[in-house]
């Protein structure tokens, strides 16, 4: 089935913005303390956002996606974030798996998006190790590995693992001198081992577990070089893979730092701190907070969009994506993540006493915020590699 084409435009990013709403209110309303119990996202829920679409928001139009812009994708992911991080993390987990389908042959492509609802989940780092062979005539690669932080796994049709190729001898191809050949494998769902690893401290409905498979044949032509090979030339692989996971990374966050903000003027409108004839809206000191963290979140979510914006202006020319352009994207998704985690930590603070308690909304996200903070994509060591490069000095690059 075809997804209605609502162009590159204001009224695809309403329509994908509206179809966010419809679904935080109509399945995410609630059901966060569920969704943390469960460890993993419910199949009802995920099923729910692939069927709003919002699994195929980076989809491309030709298999039954919206294609959207970059910027509207981080729109929609925020939305989702302020109503359950869990549900707005793995929505975005399969979202940017789905850049696969730059780099995949279109008969093999078209297999796996078949239908509209498709939903994938994957974890490029090379945990595993893939040998080449050939099954039934077929040439591709026998695969061992495992993989740890597999969000969203337990929904996903298809599940994707980054691979070093080995010759027969065990040892490590190279495409070129000091670069292995990594591939990103991608397994039927019924191939994969899901273990049950995730107990944690936040995100907890991710199901972000590990999985593993083990001498698994995947044909050459469900596999790609996402740093080596290269892919249709359309804006959204030009992109730069990790800052399309950062990006993700920071939407979710920006999500989380706005529910945290709304539950404090929330609880400040209705709650007279003890041994206090005022409400704690009344307060200087919460009146200040509010207002600070206010103008932090709106100015970490200004410089991401702008960053975004920008190199997706870029990447819809004839030009590559520039390292300039990479450095941006990286920082601007760091500098999000910690700006909302300072200002959660913030409203936690300022929420006092009711902030402790597990039903407190506020207390969920400062457990998110912090295991967001967590990913290496928006670690501090991005200002390092952002530093080197404001100061001219020779830097590598593969990882922006």
């Amino acid at each position: 089935m075809q997804l209605p084409d609502y162009g590159h435009d204001s009224a695809l990013r309403a329509h994908l913005l509206a179809a966010a709403d419809h679904a935080a209110q109509a399945h995410l309303d609630g059901a966060s303390a569920a969704i943390e119990a469960e460890r993993y996202l419910p199949q009802a829920i995920a099923q729910a956002l692939a069927d709003e679409g919002l699994y195929g928001v980076l989809t491309p139009r030709r298999l039954g996606g919206h294609g959207a812009d970059i910027a509207t994708f981080v729109l929609v992911i925020e939305r989702l974030a302020r109503a359950d991080a869990s549900a707005a993390w793995c929505t975005f987990i399969s979202c940017t798996s789905s850049i696969v389908t730059g780099y995949l042959p279109e008969a093999e492509v078209r297999k796996i998006f078949g239908q509209p609802d498709v939903k994938l989940a994957g974890v490029f780092a090379p945990r595993g190790r893939a040998t080449h062979a050939v099954k039934d005539g077929v040439v591709g690669y026998e695969v061992t590995g495992s993989w740890p932080w597999g969000s969203g796994s337990r929904n996903a049709d298809y599940i994707g693992g980054g691979c070093l190729v080995t010759n027969s001898d065990g040892q490590v191809e190279m495409v070129r001198e000091g670069t292995p050949n990594v591939r990103y494998m991608i397994f039927d769902a019924s191939q994969v081992d899901i273990k049950d690893t995730w107990q944690v401290f936040g995100l907890k409905g991710t199901g972000s577990n590990e999985f593993a498979v083990r001498n698994v044949f995947v044909p050459a032509s469900r596999c790609a070089a996402l740093m080596s090979d290269t892919p249709l030339p359309d804006p959204l692989y030009k992109f730069p893979v990790f800052g399309l996971l950062g990006v993700g990374i920071a939407s979710v966050a920006l999500g989380v730092a706005r529910s945290a903000i709304d539950s404090l003027i929330q609880l400040a409108t209705e709650k007279t701190p003890q041994g206090s004839s005022r409400l704690l809206a009344e307060r200087m000191s919460t009146q200040e907070h509010v207002a600070r963290c206010e103008a932090r979140l709106r100015a970490a979510r200004t410089y991401l969009l702008d960053a975004v914006e920008t190199a997706w202006r870029a990447s819809s020319g004839t030009e590559p994506m520039s390292a300039e352009h990479r450095r941006d994207i990286r920082l601007a998704t760091t500098f999000a993540a910690e700006e909302a985690a300072a200002i959660v930590s913030r409203m936690h603070r300022t929420a006092g006493g009711s902030a402790v308690y597990d039903a407190s909304p506020i207390q969920r996200c400062l457990r998110d915020v912090q295991v967001i903070t967590q990913h290496t994509m928006v670690s501090e060591s991005t200002y390092e590699l952002a530093g080197r490069l404001f100061l001219g000095l020779p830097t590598n690059i593969s990882m922006l």
